[in-house]
């Protein structure tokens, strides 16, 4: 599909939905029970607004940032996400490419379907910007080596999701047939054949790309399976156990308060990403709009506190900065672009945020990201009295 068609991320859901079988659709959109965290992390964005200011100087805003040492050319980065190989043959490997093209960094899932070997080669020499996002259901013994393994493929920061030690209740995967690993009953079987026949062009593409693999297979063999119906649980022992281990930042992610803030820079973490996994874990958990002020005043910019969950649009970036993030990650927003138009649909993705992101700044009269606070934004009427 033409990627030009990827007018906003609204655009790119509406296309993603006529690209993909439903039940693929439904994993990347869903969310857990009834969507209710998914719903508010959209609506805390909703809530807030501008304060603009008007004869500001003209110009070009700065939208560049530097996040552990390394200079990006937006603040936004492409969430770890499961099931990428599913959508497109690009892949995850196509998801980095696309990152590095605009200059920002992709983060590649341990479940997200390729090796961090593969996925690294890919990007061939030169600068490669490598982010690993780890899960282990197995423990001390599988995140072991496969910590050492992204670091011998070049990763330079490790990203722990903390918020997954039994998955969420995900109701349209259930009703799509899978299971809590994703395998397929048999009458989700039936269902998923019906939907792939719908969708001949996806089934060609993917059916090229296994032939592919056959003949050249991943040499680093899969990371982890998917996360089982257990979940991958980690203690804050684990997370200073890898901020020994790993010879760079550990980025935690899941953080939704102050108090497991707290807990994760005692235990050794670089970074923090205050996150509640799009809704997809405890339905009724806050908005990650709704927390991050706390987060950020507990680090007192220590180390850079990122957000990811219900960022749609440019604005939502500006929103997120000014409320003291260094940076947003998105994962919906790029999956919906992959499944429509592999690598370029990602690439066009991030440039359809950069120009809202571009426009937000300009008519708010703000020369750059690194100038915004909480004096940019209007978040409701005065308290009476």
């Amino acid at each position: 599909m033409d990627p030009s068609r990827i007018t906003s991320v609204a655009e790119a859901r509406r296309l993603a939905a006529r690209a993909v079988p439903r039940a693929l659709f439904d994993y990347v959109d869903g969310a857990a029970d009834d969507e209710l965290t998914r719903a508010r992390n959209e609506a805390a964005f909703r809530a807030v607004g501008f304060r603009p200011r008007m004869a500001a100087a003209a110009g070009e805003p700065r939208l560049g940032i530097e996040l552990f040492g390394r200079a990006l050319s937006l603040p936004v980065l492409l969430a770890p996400c499961g099931l990428v190989t599913a959508l497109h043959p690009d892949g995850a490997a196509g998801v980095a490419r696309a990152a590095r093209s605009r200059r920002t960094v992709a983060v590649l899932s341990a479940v997200a379907g390729a090796s961090p070997e593969r996925v690294a080669a890919s990007l061939g020499g030169g600068d490669r910007p490598l982010w690993y996002q780890l899960y282990a259901p197995g423990g001390r013994a599988e995140w072991e080596p496969l910590i050492d393994r992204a670091a011998a493929a070049g990763y330079e920061v490790l990203m722990v999701t903390v918020d997954t030690p039994a998955l969420g209740n995900r109701e349209r995967d259930r009703r799509n047939g899978f299971t809590g690993s994703m395998r397929v009953r048999p009458r989700g079987a039936v269902r998923l054949a019906g939907q792939v026949a719908a969708r001949p062009g996806w089934a060609l593409r993917m059916g090229r790309s296994a032939l592919a693999d056959r003949r050249n297979p991943d040499p680093g063999g899969p990371t982890v399976g998917l996360v089982a119906a257990g979940g991958s649980p980690f203690t804050w022992d684990d997370i200073a156990a890898m901020a020994d281990r790993w010879d760079g930042p550990v980025v935690v992610k899941g953080v939704l308060g102050a108090a497991d803030a707290r807990c994760a820079l005692d235990a050794g973490a670089g970074g923090i990403v205050v996150s509640n996994h799009g809704g997809r874990q405890l339905d009724g958990a806050p908005a990650t709009l709704d927390v991050l002020p706390d987060v950020v005043a507990e680090v007192a910019r220590s180390v850079p506190v990122l957000l990811d969950s219900g960022v749609r649009r440019g604005s939502d970036v500006v929103k997120a900065m000014a409320m003291g993030a260094a940076a947003v990650l998105v994962g919906r927003p790029y999956l919906y672009a992959l499944a429509v138009a592999g690598t370029a649909g990602v690439e066009r993705l991030l440039d359809v945020l950069r120009a809202d992101l571009t426009r937000t700044l300009t008519l708010l009269g703000c020369p750059g990201v690194d100038d915004l606070d909480l004096d940019w934004l209007d978040t409701g009427p005065p308290a009476a009295g």
